[in-house]
């Protein structure tokens, strides 16, 4: 018989609450008790990062769980320097559990002398020690291959899936809808999921950053519109896509979206967007602004990512996470009628 392990979790300050929950979730699904270890992580006053471990953690299971969101390459710095503390302290094995992987949209070359710095922070993660990766919607799937050790990338999808079902009654009015070509398998995903139809708004950018022109593909008269995506930043495409499918006739536009950046005016624009709801997951932190917005809506992803770790940690399937039937039982606390 397989032995179970209980694994030890690690925080930085990127998204303490998000551990925390992690943390609870995980003594709910394995039925002990399992706490953040006792650790300071804390900066001097000229910036530099100290890390100090209370506890013996020689031949334990660590998993740190720190996104590199903004600040991102303080919160980076961070998880390299607890990766160090962590790997000469003895621990068996480390995993970096990164809900939200920054630098992924510099994956590749799109111009001459430019580099890939996904790939970058993919060797600096190994060769400060880490051996195995948990993240949740890359940017671009392809980063998994960046790395020479293992890379567990869990999808929104599943989630966004139960919570659309939760929330709306009428599932064949529902067209789910990619705001770009490059993002249409996401948006297939959910859309076979909740079995809806599929259309995609086409971008034509014409200075960098700027949207020159969209165009619908597919039919959204009369619809409820739900776009999907994995990031939104500053909201600006969002919204354009959001005003024109409502001028194709869409009858309310939401949106749900894997990782809530919203840095500048992202918040103000979705406040005076024709969007009705933007749902994002707690892989960043909500600032106090994002959380007063009633607009806005998170989704929790502590319970996913728990049974991630724990079943990592026992050498189980992650990948059973993406069907229902292994799902469902984990949100029940949140949608008690969809089981």
């Amino acid at each position: 018989m397989r032995r179970k392990n209980s694994p030890k979790i690690i925080a930085g300050n990127a998204n303490k609450s998000l551990a925390e929950s992690i943390a609870k979730r995980m003594t709910i699904h394995q039925g002990l008790p399992v706490d953040l270890i006792d650790a300071r992580v804390e900066r001097f006053n000229d910036g530099e990062v100290f890390v100090e471990v209370y506890e013996n953690i020689r031949g334990e299971d660590m998993f740190i769980i720190q996104p590199t969101s903004n600040p991102a390459n303080d919160n980076l710095m961070e998880l390299l320097i607890i990766t160090d503390a962590l790997r000469r302290s003895s621990a068996r094995r480390i995993t970096a559990v990164i809900p939200y992987f920054g630098y992924a949209r510099q994956d590749r070359r799109t111009k001459a002398r430019t580099p890939i710095t996904a790939k970058l922070v993919a060797n600096l993660l190994t060769e400060a020690g880490i051996e195995r990766i948990l993240t949740l919607d890359l940017h671009a799937t392809q980063i998994q291959g960046f790395f020479d050790i293992p890379v567990d990338n869990l999808y929104a999808a599943p989630v966004f899936a139960l919570d659309v079902k939760h929330h709306f009654e009428n599932l064949d009015e529902i067209t789910v809808v990619s705001p770009d070509v490059g993002g249409v398998a996401r948006a297939r995903e959910l859309a076979k999921r909740i079995d809806a139809g599929l259309a995609i708004v086409d971008k034509r950018r014409g200075a960098p950053g700027e949207v020159a022109e969209m165009n619908v593909i597919g039919d959204v008269e009369g619809k409820i519109c739900i776009i999907v995506d994995d990031i939104v930043d500053t909201a600006g495409t969002l919204c354009k896509a959001a005003d024109e499918l409502i001028a194709k006739g869409a009858r309310e536009v939401h949106a749900y979206i894997t990782h809530g950046v919203l840095s500048g005016p992202a918040v103000e624009r979705i406040k005076a967007s024709s969007l009705k709801s933007l749902v994002v997951t707690d892989s960043i932190e909500a600032t106090p602004e994002v959380k007063a917005t009633e607009k806005i809506r998170l989704v929790p992803t502590a319970p996913i990512f728990a049974q991630a770790m724990l079943n990592i940690a026992n050498g189980t399937s992650v990948s059973s996470l993406f069907k229902n039937k292994t799902l469902v039982p984990i949100y029940e606390a949140f949608y008690p009628d969809k089981r």
